[in-house]
């Protein structure tokens, strides 16, 4: 029943209270003597598509009814988001340059990030957040949450939103691909962040595409993540003011 979601949140909160003990916003990053900056006249761009070759896995259905606020938001039921796929284009795809870059140095954003609680969904269900730029994670819905994301290399952090319109900002410290989130109330609810430290990256949508603007020319290690067909990485050389086509191919898991 769904009330005995509501018998968690005494232990949620001391989930809470432990997790902020000693949590510090981290400092502003000073750049380096070394640090080069990105030369726009001279910048190309990488673009290209996730393409996924063989039968297209099925989704699987979220049973919600433990929660009438998330059945009545979901008339027509829910699936997970783990295979879309459009004109042969795997969405969902975590695309960043992994390493190349050396010495060139980029400011964190000021402009938050937002990860929503909608419908009983993450949204968005894959994103991308740069090392100190702030994430509000919101909760959309009038219904309880929890927000546990389980970092490896970042500080882990769990709490409780129990009202629409509640809103809690992090930070993360470190580079990190990717972090999972998880609901502890609603198993079903996932999502899961690229921490980057540059700004190339992107979420492949529209059939697999994406573009990583304004890379400065150079040789790259560009990777493609997918949270069920793991890692593919390729190496491009980009030269000044070039545009690159760059594809990558993922196929159905092995049963």
């Amino acid at each position: 029943m769904f009330l005995n979601n509501l018998r968690l949140l005494p232990a949620i909160a001391a989930v809470v209270l432990a997790t902020a003990c000693g949590s510090k916003e981290p400092a502003a990053k000073t750049p380096p003597a070394d640090a080069k900056r990105v030369d726009p006249a001279t910048a190309g761009k990488l673009a290209g598509k996730v393409q996924f070759d063989g039968p297209v896995p099925a989704n699987q259905p979220i049973k919600m009814s433990a929660d009438p606020v998330c059945a009545s938001e979901n008339p027509n039921g829910a699936t997970s988001q783990t295979y879309l796929v459009k004109d042969g284009g795997l969405d969902n795809v975590f695309v960043y340059v992994k390493d190349g870059l050396g010495n060139y140095y980029f400011d964190a954003p000021t402009e938050p990030v937002t990860l929503n609680q909608k419908a009983c969904h993450y949204e968005p269900h894959v994103f991308g957040v740069r090392v100190g730029q702030p994430l509000d994670i919101v909760n959309d819905d009038s219904t309880l949450h929890n927000v546990h994301a389980m970092p490896t290399g970042n500080q882990e952090f769990n709490f409780p939103q129990q009202i629409k319109g509640m809103k809690n900002r992090k930070t993360f410290t470190t580079r990190e691909v990717m972090v999972p989130f998880k609901c502890d109330v609603h198993g079903w609810m996932t999502a899961y962040a690229g921490v980057v430290d540059n700004p190339y990256y992107a979420v492949t949508t529209g059939g697999g595409r994406f573009e990583l603007k304004n890379l400065p020319p150079g040789t790259y290690t560009v990777e493609a993540w997918h949270e069920r067909l793991g890692t593919q990485t390729q190496q491009v050389t980009l030269g000044e003011k070039e545009s690159k086509d760059v594809s990558f191919t993922f196929k159905p898991a092995a049963q």
